[in-house]
């Protein structure tokens, strides 16, 4: 049944749950960046940008997902997993994707100011590296960057910064 479905749906569908955890981060005031994991079509981890509650300036939404999937396969390595995230991972986040081995990073919309993995810098495809991923840009990028604009939008309105 699962040879049935088609690649890109599944990453819409994963997508759609990193989506929903960029939602949840809005409502919480941060910024609305999610992200899953998934290892051997199962969903080990998600979470959402933390860094104004936990103020920590590496509680990214990645970041926050790869400590999950590690407690959850009980290993640093996160071999045979794939990031789903709203956002094209900044350079923190790209250079712990590398540590971490997991070789396929799919992506909402780039970021053309700190985007570390197309954009700006290419980090986890850097052939000087121990470890290189595959990267997919672009799955839902229109509602992932919706999100992000709304928000910014509605935090300048409030004189936020």
């Amino acid at each position: 049944m699962d040879d049935l479905i088609n690649p890109l749906q599944l990453h819409d569908t994963y997508m759609r749950l990193a989506l929903e955890e960029a939602r949840a981060a809005a409502e919480e005031g941060e910024v609305p960046v999610g992200a899953v994991i998934v290892h051997e079509g199962h969903v080990i981890a998600a979470a959402h940008n933390q860094r104004e509650m936990l103020k920590d300036p590496t509680a990214h939404a990645e970041m926050i997902a790869m400590t999950q999937a590690a407690e959850a396969l009980g290993d640093w390595r996160l071999e045979g997993c794939a990031l789903y995230v709203t956002l094209e991972p900044c350079p923190m986040c790209a250079g712990a994707v590398v540590q971490a081995r997991i070789p396929l990073v799919i992506y909402g919309t780039d970021d053309p100011k700190a985007g570390a993995c197309q954009s700006l810098y290419q980090i986890t495809a850097d052939p000087r590296l121990n470890h290189r991923a595959a990267v997919l840009g672009g799955v839902l990028a229109e509602e992932s960057r919706h999100l992000l604009q709304s928000f910014f939008r509605h935090q300048r309105s409030q004189g936020k910064k």
